[in-house]
């Protein structure tokens, strides 16, 4: 069994007992650094009532916790399915240097896991997606971003 293969392994491991306990549904998540599982999650949608509570957002915030840093640099995701668009938009922010995935996006859905909606709302113009979206106050709010430009000491990410 190769080194990839037993992180997997965890990442299942923490997908079933997260199931078995009515935590949420069955996914599992850990974030590897060297050789180090550096965070772990497995999604806590039903326990928290925190629909963002998925594992990979769960394990990406344990381990940014554990490295005290907002960027997983050098890091490897090790997921129990491809993540949905929420959890990519978590990873990218987040930087690792790789993801392994174990069931797809496919397996997800048939199982009544289905982000297809979410896919192709998000290549909609705003005008059109199915949860209206509009936008106000822009000119207040650009003030604020104005600010962040000119700020001195903000760290980027």
């Amino acid at each position: 069994m190769t080194r990839e293969e037993r992180f997997m392994l965890e990442a299942i491991k923490l997908s079933h007992q997260g199931m078995t306990n009515n935590e949420g549904g069955p996914f599992g998540c850990i974030v590897v650094k060297g050789d180090e599982i550096v965070g772990r999650g497995n999604n806590l949608v039903l326990l928290t009532n925190d629909p963002t509570a998925h594992a990979e957002v769960v394990a990406i915030r344990d381990a940014c916790q554990h490295l005290n840093s907002f960027q997983l640099e050098d890091c490897e995701i090790y997921t129990s399915c491809e993540p949905c668009p929420m959890c990519m938009g978590a990873i990218y922010w987040a930087r690792p240097k790789v993801v392994y995935f174990g069931n797809s996006r496919g397996d997800a859905s048939e199982i009544g896991f289905d982000d297809s909606m979410i896919y192709e709302e998000l290549s909609q113009s705003t005008e059109q997606r199915k949860i209206p979206m509009r936008s106000i106050g822009r000119e207040e709010a650009l003030k604020v971003f104005e600010a962040w430009k000119n700020k001195m000491d903000k760290t980027m990410y």
